[in-house]
């Protein structure tokens, strides 16, 4: 890790330890939109400008897309662009159920150069540079081999779309309980994509997600020997909400062919 990098760190440590002091109270949670279920509390605001504030130290020239705030997709495309999500999980965060991440990465011209997920619960680091490998707490990780019949499925289900994804969402978690060694939901995309880069999970999918929630953990995926798609096989495009499955290379082909199939009976 460059020097630049671990000083990322400290910054995205230091914002964790907001987080975990945080004391909400039912005056600091709002409900964004029509939809109960998408919220935001006075600490995703207050770490998302702490965050910008502090990497506009590290690096003068950066702009930013982060969730908290209107953004235009041409910031992606500048020469240096973070994503950011001051905490993925904001309802687990808002039920105190301990399973919430932040999510920073680094884009050049389009391109995802750094991914950092932190666990801030377990004081866990997931951290990858474009060519250089995935990390954990500075131990390098690697997807499962493991075979379908084997694996572990995270999922995410799109909870603020719920009419138009749910049916094609329970199918395939209902097909990949069926065929796999399980399903688990733990309500964080990027802490889902950090667990199959690190093996823990072996698949993951949900049937839209914005960029902050994948940014880092696609680069944590690939850089630990995974493979990520839309539920074509395309590329991920980063601009908009987008359906996305991650997997390890044992299993990517079946969790495809599993997608597809769903889809189109869906």
């Amino acid at each position: 890790m460059t020097t630049k990098g671990k000083r990322v760190l400290r910054l995205v440590r230091r914002a964790g330890r907001m987080i975990r002091s945080a004391r909400l109270t039912s005056g600091g949670v709002f409900q964004k939109g029509a939809d109960p279920a998408n919220l935001v509390t006075v600490y995703d605001t207050a770490v998302q400008d702490y965050l910008e504030r502090g990497l506009l130290r590290l690096y003068p020239d950066a702009v930013f897309m982060a969730e908290e705030q209107e953004n235009d997709p041409a910031v992606l495309t500048a020469e240096r662009c973070f994503v950011i999500d001051p905490i993925d999980g904001t309802a687990n965060f808002v039920h105190d159920l301990s399973r919430s991440v932040i999510s920073v990465a680094m884009l050049s011209r389009g391109e995802v150069v750094m991914g950092l997920v932190y666990d801030l619960y377990n004081d866990e680091a997931y951290f990858a540079t474009r060519g250089g490998g995935a990390y954990l707490n500075g131990r390098p990780i690697r997807v499962s081999d493991r075979a379908p019949a084997d694996a572990m499925t995270a999922f995410g289900t799109t909870p603020y779309e719920k009419e138009e994804t749910a049916d094609a969402t329970f199918a395939l978690a209902s097909v990949l309980f069926r065929k796999t060694r399980d399903v688990r939901r733990f309500g964080a995309a990027a802490l889902d994509l950090a667990y199959v880069a690190a093996g823990r999970c072996d698949m993951f999918f949900e049937m839209k997600l914005s960029p902050w929630d994948i940014a880092a953990g696609i680069l944590l995926v690939t850089e630990a020997g995974g493979r990520v798609s839309d539920m074509s096989g395309a590329p991920i495009a980063l601009g908009g909400r987008v359906p996305m499955l991650a997997a390890s290379a044992a299993c990517y082909d079946f969790l495809l062919a599993e997608a597809r199939a769903v889809l189109e009976a869906n």
